[in-house]
């Protein structure tokens, strides 16, 4: 009876594990998305999961004469609220840090103009939808 209990519970740890790298191949496939369509709509990538002690930043972008540091967000649904919704204080106050750490890093001007943007990716009927918000929320203390 033992080695049962010790085999449910190994097969339990597999399969978070596995669900932890399905939503990691599925954040990288819709990083991957946000990425061509930034393109297509004209910026230059310029970092992807630029990381740092103080945290990580999706993309960073050049769109005409601004610096964007860029989240992306992906919902299967609206249950759980829309993915911009997810990029709450704590998470604008993260990577406003990793931002100034990235214009300090680079030897960017702290007076260059910068956005913070959200990707959002929603799937719904089979068709996934991007809404770029532009300016989405500033520099958080």
């Amino acid at each position: 009876m033992l080695w049962i209990r010790l085999r449910q519970k190994t097969d339990q740890k597999e399969s978070n594990r596995f669900k932890y790298l399905n939503k990691r191949v599925i954040g990288n496939t819709n990083e991957d998305l946000a990425c061509n369509y930034l393109k297509e709509h004209g910026c230059r990538i310029l970092e992807r999961n630029f990381r740092c002690k103080l945290g990580e930043i999706d993309i960073i972008a050049r769109d005409g004469p601004y610096l964007c540091f860029i989240e992306v967000k992906y919902r299967k649904d609206n249950s759980f609220g829309a993915p911009q919704e997810a990029v709450n204080y704590s998470k604008r106050r993260r990577i406003s840090s990793v931002s100034r750490f990235y214009l300090y890093s680079k030897k960017i001007s702290f007076d260059s103009p910068i956005r913070y943007d959200v990707i959002a990716v929603c799937a719904s009927e089979g068709m996934l939808t991007f809404e770029w918000i532009k300016n989405a929320f500033d520099y958080c203390n």
